[in-house]
């Protein structure tokens, strides 16, 4: 007899069927299954928004100090390379026995004095398509594209003729300024980034307005101050292949300095006597080659610094707005700046700023170090001066807690100092008993540039650090005056040497009153006047270019047109209601499609 399914058989229960017990057993499933979609795709009990907020703005601005980080570095080892290839490359070029061995029928001495100009003379124009440069490219790209200019620079060096160095020269004379007017900008369009994503939940950092005047100070003086320090090391590492490798075959003091017969403040021109053979014997080529390899493989190693570490400066839609008011504007803009009192009365400052430098690593160098100590010593000299202004560019930060004008202040009369005493300052030719004096004066002269230098361009960030579109223009003048006052450093190389310091302690005098009527006026709340950068008008969907606007009206100066569209548009913390933007919105399509038409 068939038993019926669940009944007992013989006292003992029967199993149901395999159907009912797989029915049975995916009840217990599906209620695990819908808990795990619950919880997966429910609001998860332990994520937390703000703490991921945070840790996302800890990365940005960890990337931020990378950024400064790898400018510094990148510009530390394109100018350690240049500078040390330069100076290895005149010192040879100068030996009459180098000349003749190597290239009786080239005339190495003229191509120098050519290549020098072009050094040093076509900055000038740089005013001209730097901001250009600079907005076509981007920031970012300028430094890598002025890097990679110097490494064609070194690579040159393998061959050394005039269609080679002298191109190559006129190069490095076409990026300096484009160079260091990105360098200046990034480095202070950085600290902006920085007061922004520690600030980011301010309401004026998420709607992209202008901050409050000195937020980013104090971020400003610090990313200057680290760059300064890590850059002015490229002085010590410049030196390092004319120690490690061309001191062992210049000639003893008494040799060089035979014909030398009076030194310092005396003497006319940088060295007149000095001999015209400096070298003992010849570097072996293969020797010089190796020296040119190691630094071309650091310039490529700058480069990719540049290119792989420094993130960009702008977000892209503030790339695209910067380029889109027009080229004609760009190239007018810097003009124009200089209508602004602060930038008019920081010239002569500007202007000291290149000649102290270039005094520093020429006249003193030469005409005080080497004239009084030897050749062998001039890495000493110029070590010792970069070193010093790699550590006073620290004080800089005292700003941080002292008056802004107290930087330029002591470097300032620090070099008013040490111009008297150059200028009275008796010297003999070889004489090494002079080497602790002259030590002090350099590590001296490199406080007043640490100071100098870091002042100046911690001061023009403070002044324009809201201004972010116009930190481009700013930094350019700034470095434009800088090569105009190298380009007279260059001209004036046959003038006596009390010429020279006079024109130097003249023009400190002349900035340090300047910038004290520049600070007065300033607290007086004189107003300023700045040149209206125009804004982008986005009329077609997808492209975007600038309506005709007057850039030389003031941003104080506001048109009608922009008043009623202030009053129109909703205040900040109201909402435009949706029914008036979408009119709005169909109203500027309705004109773009009529422009069209007509265009058509």
């Amino acid at each position: 007899m068939a038993t019926v399914e669940g009944e007992e058989l013989d006292g003992a229960p029967v199993p149901p069927s395999n159907g009912v017990m797989n029915e049975l057993l995916h009840v217990g499933q599906d209620d695990a299954m819908q808990d795990q979609m619950e919880e997966f795709l429910g609001p998860r009990a332990e994520y937390d928004e703000e703490e991921e907020e945070r840790k996302y703005y800890r990365r940005k601005r960890l990337g931020v100090i990378k950024n400064v980080l790898a400018a510094s570095f990148g510009a530390l080892i394109v100018y350690s390379v240049y500078m040390g290839l330069l100076q290895m490359q005149l010192i040879l070029h100068y030996d009459m026995t180098y000349r003749e061995v190597k290239y009786s029928n080239l005339g190495l001495e003229n191509i120098d004095r050519k290549m020098l100009m072009g050094i040093n003379v076509t900055p000038i124009v740089g005013l001209l398509y730097t901001p250009i440069l600079i907005r076509f490219l981007g920031t970012k790209w300028m430094m890598f594209l002025a890097s990679g200019i110097y490494a064609l620079f070194v690579s040159t060096n393998y061959w050394e003729r005039y269609y080679t160095l002298v191109p190559s020269a006129v190069a490095i004379g076409a990026v300096i300024l484009p160079l260091w007017a990105s360098l200046g900008q990034y480095i202070t369009r950085m600290a902006q980034q920085y007061y922004e994503y520690v600030n980011y939940k301010e309401e004026h950092v998420q709607a992209q307005k202008k901050p409050p005047r000195g937020a980013c100070h104090r971020y400003v003086i610090v990313f200057q101050s680290v760059f300064y320090i890590i850059f002015h090391l490229s002085f010590v590492f410049a030196e390092f292949p004319m120690l490690f490798v061309l001191n062992g075959y210049l000639q003893d003091n008494s040799h060089v300095l035979h014909g030398v017969k009076t030194c310092g403040a005396n003497i006319t021109g940088l060295i007149p006597g000095f001999n015209t053979t400096v070298l003992t014997s010849l570097p072996r080529s293969m020797l010089l080659i190796q020296v040119e390899s190691v630094l071309m493989g650091f310039a490529f190693l700058a480069m990719m610094i540049f290119l792989v570490l420094c993130g960009p400066a702008y977000r892209p839609t503030e790339e695209i707005d910067l380029r889109s008011i027009g080229w004609g504007n760009i190239f007018q803009l810097p003009f124009k700046h200089l209508r602004d009192y602060r930038l008019r009365l920081l010239c002569p400052f500007f202007i000291y700023s290149g000649f102290e430098v270039l005094f520093a690593v020429n006249g003193f160098s030469l005409s005080y170090g080497v004239c009084v100590l030897g050749l062998k010593k001039l890495w000493l000299l110029i070590g010792v001066y970069g070193l010093s202004c790699s550590v006073f560019s620290s004080l800089s930060l005292c700003l941080l807690r002292l008056p802004r004008w107290l930087c330029l202040a002591v470097g300032a009369a620090v070099h008013v100092l040490l111009l008297a005493v150059l200028l009275a300052l008796p010297l003999r030719p070889n004489h090494p008993g002079y080497l602790g004096p002259l030590l002090v004066i350099s590590v001296l002269w490199g406080l007043g540039t640490a100071l100098n230098k870091t002042g100046i361009s911690t001061l023009l960030g403070m002044l324009y650090a809201e201004e972010k579109e116009r930190l481009d223009f700013v930094f350019t003048i700034y470095h434009w005056w800088q090569a105009i006052a190298i380009f007279v450093v260059y001209l004036w190389s046959g003038l006596p040497m009390r010429a020279k310091l006079a024109i130097l302690l003249a023009t400190l005098l002349l900035a340090c009153y300047c910038y004290w009527l520049m600070e007065r006026r300033l607290a007086k709340k004189d107003p300023y006047r700045l040149p209206r950068i125009p804004r982008p008008r986005h009329k077609v969907k997808g492209y975007r270019y600038l309506e005709e606007d007057n850039s030389d009206e003031s941003d104080s100066e506001e048109s009608e047109e922009e008043e009623v569209e202030k009053q129109d548009s909703p205040g900040p913390g109201r909402r435009e209601p949706t029914c008036h933007r979408r009119r709005r919105e169909d109203t500027s399509v309705g004109e773009g499609e009529r422009e069209e038409r007509e265009g058509g």
